[in-house]
């Protein structure tokens, strides 16, 4: 369902009109920078506390597009400013929870799991719908998400299904699995958010999360380990601030506001694919062969749910079956 109506959306002209009408292209990119997000998130585990990461990542976020996104931002405040409620919960589901969890996570777990238990989010988004909304999935959507999580325990137990039995889960994936159902839940309330400018919506929501964030990044700052400056340190916070923040946020909720929550969750599928391939170029992290295995299956699982039913042939053309005289 469309979470925004047409007149709030921005208006562009030529390619950059279609490429932002183009849900797939949007989505996709999405999942690059989202991938790129763990990945380097797990490069900074030790350099930068997990918690003011995750603040510094929202607060240069909105530093970054505070002089574009102003004007938008004052005009749309009333409207705004009504929906407080949405907006808090929205804030602190999508921003203050979900990526401090994952970082938080990634001090304890290798980015490669990091990146593939994300594969449960788009389950996590048709659980999420039926019971908020009562939003039947289709026989498709459902089938295509259970071959990717077939994908992703192919991974899990590197190629033995059978020992799913005694499964134990680290601390860091246990985090990482929180933060992605907590994003199953942003990714459903987003049919709710108000009909205010994208750059309005991310503007309040990028500042309400990382206000929210304040109490703990200060303990963490007091009491934790403390977080070392230095050129890599921060050109890693201000990729993650501009690419998987400002850019893929932007990109999904575009996404759910064109084809819906249920079809654009399937494109968290994606960032495991593409995750998968930047750990082991810049981490050394070790491919091995049920990662192909898996990485098929969930692609195989993310085709089947996006296809449409496929016409009879007597409806292609705008005819019906004749019903039998008895």
């Amino acid at each position: 369902m469309p979470v925004c109506s047409k007149a709030s959306a921005p208006v562009y002209k030529g390619g950059v009109a279609v490429l932002w009408s183009n849900a797939w292209f949007l989505l996709t990119v999405g999942a690059v920078f989202w991938a790129s997000n763990v990945v380097i998130g797990r490069a900074m585990a030790g350099h930068v506390p997990p918690i003011t990461l995750a603040f510094l990542r929202w607060a240069v976020a909105l530093l970054v597009m505070l002089p574009f996104a102003w004007p938008k931002l004052r005009r749309d405040w009333p409207t705004l400013r009504a929906n407080w409620r949405i907006m808090l919960a929205l804030s602190l589901t999508g921003i203050t929870i979900q990526n401090t969890l994952v970082y938080y996570g990634l001090t304890s777990t290798v980015a490669l799991n990091g990146l593939l238990f994300q594969s449960a989010t788009p389950i996590v988004v048709l659980i999420w719908a039926f019971a908020l909304f009562r939003e039947q999935p289709s026989a498709r959507q459902t089938g295509g998400v259970l071959i990717s999580l077939l994908g992703v325990a192919v991974i899990v137990t590197h190629g033995a299904l059978a020992d799913l039995v005694h499964l134990r889960l680290n601390g860091g994936d246990a985090f990482i699995l929180a933060g992605m159902t907590d994003y199953a839940l942003y990714a459903v309330l987003l049919r709710r958010r108000p009909t205010v400018h994208p750059l309005s919506f991310l503007a309040a929501s990028f500042g309400l999360g990382a206000t929210m964030l304040l109490p703990v990044v200060a303990a963490e700052l007091v009491f934790g380990p403390g977080m070392q400056i230095t050129p890599v340190t921060i050109g890693g916070v201000i990729y993650l601030a501009i690419f998987p923040a400002l850019l893929s946020y932007m990109f999904f909720n575009r996404g759910v506001e064109l084809i819906g929550s249920a079809r654009a969750g399937q494109s968290l599928h994606l960032v495991p694919l593409f995750g998968s391939l930047l750990a082991i170029v810049f981490l050394g992290e070790q491919p091995h062969w049920f990662h192909a295995a898996g990485i098929a299956l969930i692609a195989a699982g993310l085709v089947l749910a996006q296809r449409k039913a496929r016409a009879l042939p007597w409806t292609r053309w705008g005819l019906r079956p004749q019903t039998p005289k008895i």
